[in-house]
């Protein structure tokens, strides 16, 4: 098990070292956001100060719709990396997302690990996201769940569904037969509001179908399409496992982001929502939430700056949610619901 483990830190840090020196995104396949165009008001009545960014999301208020993607968590520099994007998501009033906390169920062989997840210190007052796979979301695995919860403070649990970057790492995780049932009957036993997530391959149509086959509601109380356009995990586990490229259309492979938004917002027209993958800039994000995404969420552009300091991750977000405000004023859109009337417009 220790063995294991040493495994996992070590693989964590090589994610880490991949998605700084090489190009982890997808080649061909866009997030599709792009087809979309605000509707462009030279007469908007708002003014950009008094531009209201703020929304309630998962039971907390934030400044902005804006959350930490999920990154890393179990090595060393993990925790720099944690620990300052946490300071700058306490400072902008925003969200944030831990790594997954695969390494914290064990929690004795887990302890030098968990560190590297500790940011409460820091941020207080952030609406906190747990992570763990689904691969490891069993009743057995329960107590040990709510423990790494627990123990870093967490508000609500991300349960991320990644079968496509399971199969090309070594050692994955490949058997996701039974994984439905098992969100369906452990997510009712935990304490904590339960997120689906994928990693940059998208949950669509086909997913949410899949979801509300036996009752007829999701098991879940919010979901991350997390869709393709960004990072390819499925390129950022060849590089890390070959240090290749060995199978180019599998690093290709997922569904867009904007279509992924739009197939589960046309299914759960209720339920909160998440747009990530790709969503690089103000626009972007402002785009995915005309289009019907709640909050966005970025993770790579953030790896750099975490790793400089806590004041270059703050820099980078602020400027973000400076471009994201100007698209509401430019549009006319006081404030969220607005912009979400407004929609966006398909060019063709």
């Amino acid at each position: 098990m220790s063995g294991d483990r040493g495994e996992m830190r070590t693989r964590k840090r090589r994610h880490i070292d991949v998605c700084l020196a090489e190009d982890v995104s997808y080649h061909q396949v866009t997030t599709g956001l792009e087809r979309y165009r605000l509707p462009y008001n030279a007469l908007t009545q708002t003014n950009l100060e008094d531009v209201d960014l703020s929304v309630d999301f998962m039971g907390s208020r934030l400044c902005a719709p804006v959350l930490v993607g999920a990154m890393t968590g179990g090595a060393e520099l993990s925790g720099i990396i944690n620990r300052n994007l946490a300071t700058a998501a306490q400072r902008l009033g925003i969200g944030m997302m831990l790594g997954s906390q695969r390494v914290m169920l064990d929690s004795a062989r887990g302890e030098r690990a968990a560190g590297s997840f500790a940011v409460r210190d820091v941020a207080p007052d952030v609406l906190l996201f747990g992570n763990i796979g689904l691969s490891q979301f069993t009743k057995d695995a329960v107590p040990d769940i709510v423990g790494a919860l627990d123990r870093v403070g967490a508000d609500v649990l991300a349960v991320h569904t990644n079968p496509l970057q399971e199969a090309m790492q070594q050692h994955g995780d490949t058997d996701f037969a039974g994984s439905l049932d098992r969100l369906h009957d452990v997510a009712p036993m935990l304490d904590y509001p339960v997120l689906l997530k994928e990693v940059g391959h998208g949950i669509g149509a086909a997913a949410v179908a899949q979801l509300l086959r036996c009752t007829g509601e999701q098991p879940v109380a919010g979901i991350d399409v997390a869709g393709a356009g960004g990072t390819s995990w499925s390129r950022v586990e060849q590089l890390v496992r070959y240090g290749e490229l060995r199978h180019p259309d599998l690093a290709e492979w997922g569904i867009p982001t904007a279509q992924a938004l739009l197939e589960v917002r046309a299914a759960l027209p209720e339920i909160p929502l998440v747009a990530s993958g790709g969503i690089r800039t103000g626009m972007d994000a402002a785009r995915a939430l005309a289009l019907g995404a709640d909050v966005v969420a970025v993770a790579r552009p953030l790896l750099g700056p975490a790793i400089e300091s806590a004041g270059a991750a703050t820099d980078w977000l602020q400027r973000f949610i400076d471009e994201l405000r100007i698209c509401l004023h430019g549009c006319g859109a006081g404030d969220l619901r607005a912009l979400r009337g407004l929609g966006a417009r398909l060019v063709i």
